[in-house]
């Protein structure tokens, strides 16, 4: 399964290839009616089917007669439209630019080759570049997946590693690395596409976190049932936001400073406990003294069966497996991973704190 513009440029290089193999035929073929049939020596049949073929208007090396000038005037036409030939292929390859672009698929793919642990985005439309916009601002290592090659190209031009190709199709998502991705986000428009997507990326990979936008309440559940780990309705979630900020505004003016940006002050991050390294498994909040230490607030504890436990006291007690969700500067949480062991973060990639002024 090629992209279109993959489609292109080997389309471009194999009928290059083929017009090169013909013109060596056509060379062998010269060679050998002047070595065999006219008798002439290797040297000398090579020569005048060279001098033939690049028409450059040089005698005839031996004498001819009739039969070999029409055989000759067969060899100057078939080589006069083989050069054509390969002359109009390489000419729209410079036009087009196939040669460059085969250069950037060679580089995309390796550096596709390269990926691990990275985000995969379905869709580059008005939410896929909302995504992108927010995964370049953490730091986060992702491809995006388009099948309109005009969305590729605003997408290369943003500096994002982009693959024009259909992200329904398993060859697709192969290509982009989905058995070493950690998370599949399927923003397409439709919301078929969307559940295939999440059923093909599940099947190659049943690790991989899945999270699908949907249109309409029950395509919510039908991607929840098809395996997707979350998914969202920029419809619904949006009147909901819209109504939150007409309410409490100033709870969602801090909201949106905490999770969106790259400007922050203060960061919402989550943490996976692992009970091998972390040395605070069994022990309370209280015990651990991680406010203390760190400076960080835990906000809320999910438990491995997905109990969640909003508000923590200091008698709450950490135990394997759980994911915390913690809220404080960039240094704070740098130092909660420290003292934890450190635990498994998701993607602790937050900027370093500037230096203090002299």
């Amino acid at each position: 399964m090629y992209s279109t513009l993959e489609q292109k440029y080997r389309r471009i290089q194999t009928e290059l290839v083929a017009g090169a193999i013909a013109f060596l035929g056509i060379l062998v073929l010269g060679t050998l009616w002047y070595c065999l049939v006219e008798g002439w020596p290797w040297v000398d049949a090579l020569y005048m089917t060279v001098i033939t073929l690049a028409t450059v208007g040089f005698g005839e090396t031996r004498p001819l007669g009739n039969r070999g000038r029409l055989f000759t005037i067969a060899l100057i036409l078939m080589g006069v439209v083989n050069i054509g030939y390969i002359v109009n292929r390489f000419t729209e390859a410079l036009i087009q630019g196939y040669f460059q672009q085969g250069i950037v698929l060679q580089r995309q793919r390796r550096l596709i080759n390269t990926l691990s642990g990275h985000y995969i985005l379905c869709g580059f439309g008005r939410t896929g570049r909302q995504i992108a916009l927010e995964f370049k601002a953490e730091g986060i290592p992702f491809v995006t997946i388009d099948s309109d090659a005009e969305q590729i190209h605003v997408a290369q031009q943003l500096g994002y590693i982009a693959f024009e190709g259909d992200a329904t199709l398993d060859a697709t998502l192969l290509e982009v690395g989905i058995e070493r991705a950690v998370c599949l986000v399927a923003a397409l428009p439709s919301d078929a596409e969307n559940l295939y997507t999440v059923l093909s990326a599940k099947t190659l990979n049943p690790q991989v976190r899945a999270i699908a936008r949907a249109s309409t309440e029950e395509a919510v559940q039908k991607l929840q049932r098809g395996g997707a780990d979350a998914v969202v309705s920029p419809y619904i979630t949006g009147g909901k936001r819209m109504a939150a900020a007409a309410l409490r505004p100033q709870v969602m003016d801090f909201v949106d400073g905490i999770i969106t940006g790259a400007d922050r002050s203060f960061y919402l991050e989550e943490f996976r406990i692992d009970p091998q390294t972390c040395p605070y498994v069994g022990q309370s909040l209280r015990d651990a003294k991680l406010r203390s230490q760190s400076g960080a607030l835990v906000l809320a504890i999910r438990r491995a069966d997905g109990t969640l436990i909003g508000g923590p006291t200091a008698d709450t007690k950490l135990m394997s497996a759980d994911s915390l969700i913690c809220m404080g500067t960039a240094e704070q949480l740098r130092s909660l991973n420290q003292i934890l062991g450190p635990i498994q973060s998701n993607r602790l990639r937050l900027p370093k704190q500037a230096p203090p002024a002299d």
